[in-house]
């Protein structure tokens, strides 16, 4: 339940299988990908000089799998998410952490990007959820506590 309402299970699975069809991409064209080394360096969005962006559904996903409380503000140009170095909410991470290594090649990063966030898109209208592009910290920092 996020915000007071019950989400539709589909909605749910949809997210479930465009990260699904993300990480088949990802793992079919590893020498584009680039490989993620774990290090934890691209979670510091300042010193990576960097932003993340995320959609309504992804939100609504990570909410739903982990719990409301799940969704903290963003204080500091540091991934809430990652503690110690590793990533948190690692299976419910959103589609541009999956997507960006350091290592990645650009060009395909960004045409990835472009093909998820079509079908992010297009979920929001199957679900009559009103679609927005919003930076991780103003997306967190609007919805924590909610």
């Amino acid at each position: 339940m996020v915000a007071g309402h019950r989400t539709d299970s589909r909605l749910l699975e949809r997210v479930a299988e465009i990260y699904a069809w993300l990480e088949s991409q990802i793992s079919r064209s590893s020498g584009l990908a680039g490989g993620c080394r774990a290090c934890g360096d691209c979670c510091d969005f300042d010193a990576f000089d960097h932003r993340l962006f995320i959609t309504p559904p992804e939100l609504i996903y990570l909410a739903e799998n982990l719990g409301p409380e799940t969704i903290k503000p963003m204080t500091a140009g540091r991934c809430p998410y990652n503690v110690d170095g590793k990533c948190g909410v690692y299976e419910h991470r959103f589609a541009g952490c999956r997507i960006f290594h350091c290592k990645g090649n650009a060009d395909f990063q960004s045409e990835l990007s472009e093909s998820v966030l079509a079908r992010l898109k297009s979920t929001c209208t199957e679900f009559q959820i009103p679609y927005c592009y919003l930076d991780l910290r103003t997306a967190l920092n609007t919805f924590a506590g909610f």
